[in-house]
């Protein structure tokens, strides 16, 4: 079955490393478990004669089984665990790192009280995490800032959408009516290209032309705010992104960005039709607590910034 899981996820991402990256493995192992399947099966699964390698007639023939088959057995895992008087026995879910804080207590409560959760494993990280987590079957849902669309078999049910903010140290008295003119006295505080976060940003000040002459990355909201609120530098951030620094009393100056267009998503992603209605519960939840916190710490501008759906 671990073979069956290597094969899929090298066939889906399209390269042994990125297979293998998916799963927490090395190359090495992961081109030992599909060559372990070509003994097995006594055929080539994998043309290595081109870059990227490409899977051979035997080869895709077994990954839409081979699919079929971890599928049938997710299934049979998630009705067993279901099983019994209890709706949910064991919860696995992947949450957004910057809203992981604020969320957890009420998630565990939510779950506990209203779905009779045994057991819960939280997994707090990028949405980047949160894809390997579901493709590879290890989180039921996640609270995340990408709906991963090119992913069939799941359902999607949307959280909030928020605008991002402009973000400077509380001392700051200079001018915020363009980035070009705050850049002049500043960095540009932001999330590395690793996170989803990063690129969005950085592809939009491509868009808009804007190159920055000094900037300082992070894959953390906390230190990014961190910087700013130390005055070295100023950032672009969404209302949740600001939470855990202003719980900390940050010193930090908000102001609406001068370029429009920069919003992103939190959704909450399960696989389709396996835990009921509670994902659709949970996005509620996460979206009522979220939302407080948002208007407790940021005030009008934070519930400004805030889009939902109230159906």
């Amino acid at each position: 079955m671990r073979s069956l899981e290597v094969f899929v996820a090298v066939a889906e991402t399209g390269q042994m490393r990125a297979g293998a990256k998916l799963l927490n493995l090395s190359q090495p192992a992961a081109s030992q478990h599909v060559t372990a399947l070509e003994k097995a099966f006594g055929t080539v699964l994998l043309d290595r004669s081109t870059r990227p390698a490409r899977l051979t007639h035997a080869g895709a023939r077994l990954h839409g089984k081979a699919q079929k088959i971890l599928d049938a057995l997710s299934d049979m895992e998630t009705e067993l665990r279901h099983v019994g008087q209890k709706s949910l026995s064991l919860l696995r879910v992947g949450i957004q790192a910057s809203i992981a804080t604020t969320l957890t207590p009420s998630l565990v409560a939510f779950a506990q009280r209203e779905f009779n959760v045994e057991d819960i494993t939280l997994h707090a990280g990028q949405s980047g995490n949160h894809e390997r987590l579901l493709r590879t079957k290890q989180a039921d849902l996640a609270i995340t800032s990408n709906p991963f669309l090119d992913m069939d078999g799941l359902e999607r049910h949307h959280v909030l959408t928020e605008r991002y903010l402009l973000v400077l140290p509380e001392t700051y008295d200079g001018p915020t009516d363009s980035l070009e003119a705050i850049q002049t006295r500043l960095p540009l505080v932001r999330f590395g290209d690793t996170t989803n976060a990063g690129r969005q940003i950085a592809q939009h000040l491509r868009r808009l032309r804007f190159e920055p002459d000094r900037v300082i990355q992070a894959d953390r909201s906390s230190m990014v705010t961190s910087c700013v609120s130390a005055g070295q530098g100023f950032s672009l951030l969404t209302p949740t992104l600001l939470i855990d620094g202003l719980v900390e009393n940050m010193s930090l100056q908000l102001k609406e960005l001068p370029v429009s267009g920069l919003s992103r998503t939190l959704t909450v992603v399960a696989r389709k039709e396996e835990l009921q209605n509670f994902p659709k519960a949970l996005a509620e939840m996460s979206r009522q607590k979220l939302v407080k916190r948002i208007t407790s710490h940021m005030g009008g501008i934070g519930a400004n910034n805030v889009e939902y759906d109230l159906v």
